[in-house]
């Protein structure tokens, strides 16, 4: 461990070395940051062209439709929706979430909160991001190309994403933006494991360290593992289009492909269904941890919520079948991975169940970080029951290919993360930039999105229950779901509303850092974690000393505190 620890670094002299190329963890976290945020946005305006869309068929986009589609008066075209919801889809997943939650709170927090001056590898760390960045512009060239950007679904399942399915050089594109976009997200994983096995500062045991730290280093462990597996299809896809073989092609239409599709669908979802907890596991620990700061109290059972995590991580590797019932998969599988898919609840109801423990009872404050993490308590409690109806055979194979499903995964992903990686933009901002986010604009960013959000999952889930299917470009063709139009535009309209909301945050953000003078307190929020034992914004060095450990991170209340302070820090032995 010592030995990793023996240099203090020396401020950056140049303005590449120190805003570009950087080796800093916190500046690299801050261009993670930025980079999500923009791809944010771009995934944002997709999916409002997609809901305009199923609200207003036939008629043109509003603004930009007419610069967008000249050849169709502005309206969006069949095969562009297809695009859509395929863009969007890998967009928000991979290049808005993955890089806000994993990239930059990953890197900003996880050597801040263990005590650590860097992360063990911090060549590889500037690497990881600028793989990152070649990636976003592989995968926005792809929109340039003639026949189009990727149109298969996010799945990209064969034939659709073979030359059979999109013969144009956008599919390809995709593939390969995503594949350097896998090798990036390994180098981080690899990098986070290391540091916080290596790096934790003296008298830090596993116990001692913030939520959020167990979230991310869970995370990296299931990103090293199954990141690779996706590369794997990814790279096969690639020689399918590319090179003419045969690993995903069969039947007639490949004329002599022997190949499987339903082969990159098992490689697909081995990978895809621990993507779903790679993406939320960072949001529970945040939450886990804000949820205890501003209720002014321990976090109720700390241990079990860090044991819970892990297994919910041992047994998403083992429950991805449930993707497939539809796939005529053996009648043998399918209750084995409804089983396990069942069990997966359980540990996931221990850690919901110690959230409520935690704020029972609270002295609680409402700040906006600690509004942000209620509403992930309550969206994703919905979200995870409406999951129970996707694990069981019978119900999944009727709402399967719904927009249940759409409603479901949003609520859980979307919903949870969303909200989550706001908490804690809004909680983190003071560390990273030296100032605050204002309040009052914090409050409302979150009620606009908190109603539209709801507006948005909710509605989808009613008509995926009423039988409306997903990716079809106008299901109002088909007489019984002409009935839906209504919901689905005020679902629309719910979506415009949140849209809305996400300037507040934009101006909130952009003006704190560019134009707000005041600059923020140490600690903001009196709480006890290492990072907020240093100076904010933090050094480039982080600790001059080692900081020594010698509690956990949620020590509220102790009657041995002196003066007004309801705290304790990390650093402090209180008897």
């Amino acid at each position: 461990m010592a030995f990793f620890e023996q240099h203090i670094h020396s401020e950056p002299k140049t303005f590449l070395s120190k805003y570009i190329f950087s080796y800093d963890h916190k500046v690299i976290g801050k261009q993670f940051l930025w980079y999500g945020i923009l791809f944010l946005g771009i995934g944002g305006i997709m999916a409002l062209m997609i809901r305009w869309t199923l609200a207003f068929p036939g008629q043109a986009f509003p603004i930009i439709g007419n610069f967008l589609f000249p050849e169709t008066g502005g309206v969006v075209p069949p095969d562009t929706y297809a695009m859509l919801f395929t863009m969007h889809g890998t967009i928000m997943i991979f290049y808005a979430i993955t890089p806000i939650l994993i990239g930059a709170f990953g890197n900003f927090l996880i050597p801040l909160q263990i005590g650590a001056r860097d992360m063990v590898f911090p060549l590889l760390n500037m690497l990881s991001f600028w793989l990152a960045f070649v990636s976003g512009v592989i995968l926005l060239a792809s929109l340039f190309t003639p026949l189009g950007a990727a149109a298969g679904g996010w799945t990209s399942y064969p034939t659709l994403s073979t030359l059979i399915g999109s013969p144009g050089a956008g599919q390809t594109l995709w593939t390969l933006a995503l594949f350097i976009l896998g090798i990036s997200s390994t180098m981080g994983a690899v990098n986070y494991i290391t540091t916080i096995i290596v790096l934790r500062a003296p008298g830090m045991g596993y116990f001692d360290m913030p939520l959020s730290v167990w979230g991310l280093g869970l995370t990296a462990i299931l990103n090293a593992i199954f990141l690779p597996v996706l590369g794997a299809g990814l790279l096969l896809l690639i020689f399918d289009r590319v090179f003419g073989t045969t690993f995903f092609l069969a039947g007639a239409a490949a004329t002599s492909g022997t190949g499987d599709p339903i082969l990159f669908q098992h490689v697909f979802w081995i990978f895809g269904h621990p993507e779903v907890y790679i993406l939320i596991l960072p949001a529970w620990g945040i939450v886990s941890d804000l949820l205890s700061f501003f209720a002014r109290k321990p976090a109720f059972g700390a241990k079990a919520t860090a044991l819970a995590m892990t297994s919910i991580t041992i047994l998403s590797t083992v429950v991805y079948g449930h993707h497939m019932y539809t796939t005529q998969m053996s009648p043998l599988l399918t209750q084995s991975f409804m089983t396990l898919t069942m069990t997966i609840s359980i540990p996931s109801a221990i850690f919901f169940a110690n959230w409520l423990g935690t704020i029972w009872k609270g002295s609680i404050k409402f700040p906006t970080p600690m509004i942000f993490s209620l509403g992930v308590v309550f969206v994703f409690g919905l979200g995870g029951l409406t999951g129970l109806y996707l694990a069981t055979v019978t119900t999944d194979l009727y709402l399967h290919d719904t927009y249940f499903v759409v409603g479901h995964f949003h609520y859980t992903m979307a919903a949870s993360v969303l909200l989550g990686g706001y908490a804690a933009v809004y909680f983190w901002m003071p560390k990273m930039f030296g100032k605050m986010l204002n309040e009052t604009l914090g409050h409302i960013h979150f009620w606009l999105t908190f109603l539209g959000l709801n507006g948005v999952f909710m509605g989808m889930m009613i008509v995926g229950y009423a039988g409306m299917h997903r990716r079809i470009y106008n299901p109002f063709v088909y007489e019984f779901l002409e009935r839906l139009i209504p919901m689905n535009t005020f679902v629309t309209y719910s979506a415009l509303l949140m849209g809305v909301a996400q300037f507040f945050f934009v101006i909130n953000f952009v003006y704190t850092i560019f134009f707000k003078k005041e600059k923020a307190s140490d600690n903001p929020w009196e709480v006890g974690t290492l990072e907020w034992t240093i100076p904010s914004p933090a050094p480039v060095y982080n600790f001059k000393e080692i900081p020594v450990v010698k509690c956990g991170p949620h020590e509220f209340g102790n009657p041995n505190l002196t003066g007004d302070r309801d705290f304790q820090y990390q650093t402090e032995e209180l008897v």
